[in-house]
């Protein structure tokens, strides 16, 4: 791994997320009680040995930066082992990345430091794991020029995705974004290879295509739709299946589990997950384990056990972070992150709970995702009446309410 570089796009606004994207960028976003997303394409990329990381930043960056500095320091006498954030510097033009292929255009000083034989270049708004050391391999061994991360869904469910049509032996003859007719995989027609934004590129390949497309008038500087769509006529692109490798420590009830949470109701959907006695994404494999850090707290606490009164302090088939107190109230099917306080007669019912949320006593949530800092009054209803809500909340197309300090008028002194 010491001669590839990995680049991670961290720069993305997520809006489809919106209000949850408001005061941050979708990267730096929350998941799974612990963790950010981009916590899951650096701990996979640190797992597979890779020691030199670039990630690009641009909207909204300071929480991202903030959480890199803190959790993502590889000091302590590793020699040449960094992972950087690169905040958007404006340094070819007076303007800020315009699109994915445009964000390493503008950074190829960084590759001039390392002069990388290869470069990994992944996207950081995704769940899942992957050893990408195997999908190295398998680009050098068949001496692509690129090799694109690919993984084989139902064909009915490929029009959402970019899709990769290959022939027998793997190599990518057509590449086609969300059509209606998916092209099927040979040997299994029903299934469809899809694109899941990650690519290795031999390097002299990479600045062909970047340059080609900087120099391109009708351009909007995106890998997947003006690079990926036609490489596959310039060079030698290879498609490697996602689901063909697994992560040491992990079970077959894994494989290919990989999730695109960019809209509500998949971000909602992908926390939940987590609540099950065997979730595919498995959080507790310390062969392959998925780095983050969170603010010193003490131990969660559960308080109160007054049966006769209701007055329970418990959680059932939920994730509870560090320094949140459940006291007397109930989480059910519900993943909470740190500090959060859940009081007295309060019951909430397959949620998620972003740090420093307070549920006011007597409160009731179902299928809610709660922003940050967010203090839902004693006896709030919320999730019940979806009509009712959607004149006070941001309300999914599949009923998941979205409640902000806005919505509940929480402004602060440090509020613009």
């Amino acid at each position: 791994m010491r001669d590839s570089l990995a680049i991670v796009l961290a720069g993305g606004e997520g809006r489809r997320l919106s209000p949850l994207v408001n005061e941050r960028s979708k990267p730096a976003m929350y998941f799974g009680g612990r963790y950010r997303l981009v916590d899951f394409v650096l701990s996979n990329l640190v797992n597979s040995g890779y020691q030199q990381i670039r990630v690009l930043t641009q909207y909204r960056g300071t929480s991202l930066i903030r959480h890199l500095s803190r959790a993502w320091s590889l000091a302590g006498g590793v020699l040449d082992a960094s992972i950087d954030p690169v905040p958007a510097g404006q340094n070819i033009g007076p303007f800020w990345f315009r699109g994915t292929a445009d964000a390493i255009w503008q950074n190829l000083d960084l590759l001039r430091e390392t002069r990388p034989h290869d470069v990994a270049i992944f996207g950081s708004d995704h769940v899942y794991k992957m050893d990408v050391s195997l999908m190295l391999d398998a680009h050098r061994e068949r001496d692509a020029d690129l090799t694109v991360a690919t993984l084989p869904v139902p064909r009915a469910e490929a029009r959402a995705f970019g899709c990769v049509k290959v022939d027998e032996r793997g190599w990518v003859v057509d590449f086609l974004e969300k059509p209606a007719d998916p092209p099927g995989m040979p040997g299994n027609p029903d299934l469809t290879l899809v694109s899941m934004g990650n690519y290795v590129f031999r390097t002299s390949s990479l600045l062909e295509e970047l340059r080609r497309d900087a120099d391109t008038a009708s351009t909007t500087h995106d890998f997947g739709r003006d690079v990926l769509t036609s490489a596959h006529k310039r060079m030698r692109v290879l498609a490697y299946d996602f689901a063909s490798q697994l992560c040491p420590g992990e079970s077959e009830h894994s494989r290919g589990y990989w999730r695109d949470v960019g809209t509500l109701d998949a971000f909602f959907d992908a926390n939940l997950d987590l609540v099950a006695v065997e979730p595919r994404l498995n959080l507790y494999n310390d062969s392959w384990p998925i780095r983050g850090t969170q603010p010193p707290s003490g131990p969660c606490k559960f308080v109160f056990a007054d049966e006769a009164e209701g007055r329970v302090g418990k959680a059932i088939d939920s994730i509870v972070g560090s320094g949140s107190i459940i006291s007397g109230g109930t989480l059910e099917r519900t993943v909470c992150f740190y500090r959060v306080r859940v009081n007295s007669f309060s019951h909430v019912e397959e949620s998620v709970l972003f740090p420093l949320v307070d549920v006011g006593r007597g409160a009731r949530l179902r299928r809610c995702i709660v922003d940050k800092g967010v203090r839902i009054p004693p006896g709030e209803v919320i999730g019940y009446d979806l009509d009712a809500d959607r004149k006070r909340f941001t309300v999914s197309e599949h009923g998941v309410v979205v409640v902000s300090r806005a919505d509940l008028g929480q402004r602060d002194e440090f509020d613009v």
